[in-house]
């Protein structure tokens, strides 16, 4: 199994920024995939920021230019750096992990940190 908890929501001023981070523990396996998705109220889960197997990072085009995605390996965590926030950036932002151990996938989700963005 593994656990990800996230930390950093809040509320945040339109034109803001926010860092959240995701720590991930028990039995981790390198060959993964490793990001955030979110979800709005009345929306479905989305995509926000990924990093792929090869390490490649994909953004939702509505976040492009604003938000960044980064890493420590050693550290085992993933942040997500928002910048020039927009109330439509309000949402639970899950971290999310799948890996490969043997020939299985696994996924696994955070329970979510809210941000509110607001004046």
């Amino acid at each position: 199994q593994v656990q990800l908890v996230e930390s950093g929501g809040g509320l945040v001023q339109p034109g803001g920024s926010l860092r959240l981070s995701c720590a991930a523990s028990g039995n981790i396996f390198s060959i993964n995939v490793m990001g955030w998705y979110r979800q709005a109220p009345g929306k479905q889960r989305e995509l926000v920021a990924t990093f792929s197997i090869s390490g490649t990072t994909n953004y939702a085009d509505s976040v492009k230019g604003r938000f960044t995605i980064s890493r420590d390996n050693a550290k085992k965590q993933v942040y997500l750096q928002m910048n020039s926030v927009k109330p439509e950036d309000t949402a639970v932002y899950y971290c999310y992990r799948k890996q490969l151990s043997g020939s299985r996938w696994s996924e696994y989700w955070g329970q979510g940190t809210q941000v509110t963005v607001s004046s």
